[in-house]
């Protein structure tokens, strides 16, 4: 009976583990019209944040390109960099739809079929 017992507290701490991950992954932050960000935050896949625009960009805010000898902002190409007081702001709904769709970071999940344990399943017992 003690090894059983053992092996519930085994199973039981493997699955609250589990359990533990699982919740810890779906507390990451999301990118919502309600959160503020600062120029030059960076995503993975999606870029980085330019808070005059409302939006996330692929170059960073303000960017310079000595070939281009232009300043990179909103999407754009400027011979000079751009000028706002704005340096904190929330997305637009679409820009913060688009960045969660495109975002790396986050670990997604997809539905694997499970079928048991196989042969495991079968009642053997052990006596001591």
């Amino acid at each position: 009976m003690k090894r059983s017992t053992a092996v519930r507290r085994i199973l039981l701490g493997g699955f609250s583990a589990g359990a533990i991950a699982a919740s810890v992954a779906a507390a990451e932050p999301r990118v919502t019209p309600e959160n503020y960000y600062t120029n030059d935050y960076h995503l993975p896949g999606v870029g980085y944040y330019h808070a005059p625009f409302r939006a996330f960009f692929p170059q960073p805010y303000n960017h310079f390109d000595p070939a281009r000898r232009m300043y990179f902002y909103g999407g754009q190409w400027g011979v000079t960099p751009y000028r706002s007081i704005v340096n904190i702001s929330a997305p637009t709904p679409e820009a913060a739809q688009r960045a969660e769709t495109r975002r790396t970071d986050l670990q997604r999940t997809t539905h694997v079929p499970r079928a048991g344990f196989g042969s495991t399943s079968g009642s053997h017992s052990i006596r001591s």
